[in-house]
């Protein structure tokens, strides 16, 4: 299935605007219980100088399994995450800052326990190496308030060759309606 890189954008368009013009994050699987999502009008996803926010605003806005993969590069344990299963159409976000991240089109059953897909939306994330494991891997991050998201590996499946290995507390699910 190819996807036209415009639908998408305008899709996501429409995902960011809402039906009122005010979104709240659906963290579905990315937030405890106690932590009510909040209102995307709070942080503005457009105007917010996300890479200015301090660790106090960042631990104040996720949960605490959230901030570590997030802000500090941590790992969620395999088959933890609700969004391994998430099967519907629509969009997956950075849970830190709401920008579209991949499209449901491109997620595929990898077997890992992490949500994986198989490229990701233009333009939204950027990579740089993690050598932390005795081995070279390709780490990336949301490109907007530079969350951690997970590691990309050449062992996906066609057309990209590229399995994108996600963090679900890392993300939010829309589903297209």
């Amino acid at each position: 299935m190819k996807l036209n890189p415009v639908s998408l954008f305008s899709r996501r368009r429409a995902l960011m605007l809402g039906g009122a013009g005010l979104l709240v994050a659906c963290n579905v699987g990315s937030q405890a219980e106690d932590m009510p999502p909040q209102p995307v009008s709070d942080l503005d996803p457009d105007t917010t100088d996300w890479r200015a926010l301090t660790e106090e605003d960042w631990r104040a806005r996720l949960s605490p399994a959230a901030f570590a993969v997030l802000r500090q590069e941590d790992t969620e344990r395999a088959f933890t995450s609700p969004l391994n299963d998430e099967k519907r159409d629509g969009i997956f976000h950075c849970a830190g800052c709401d920008l579209p991240l991949f499209d449901a089109a491109m997620k595929y059953d990898s077997g890992t326990g992490w949500p994986s897909f198989w490229d990701h939306l233009p333009g939204a994330l950027d990579t740089k190496p993690d050598n932390k494991l005795w081995m070279r891997r390709t780490e990336y991050h949301c490109i907007r308030c530079k969350g951690h998201q997970g590691h990309v590996f050449g062992d996906g499946p066609a057309p990209t060759g590229q399995r994108w290995c996600n963090n679900g507390v890392a993300l939010t699910f829309r589903e297209t309606v």
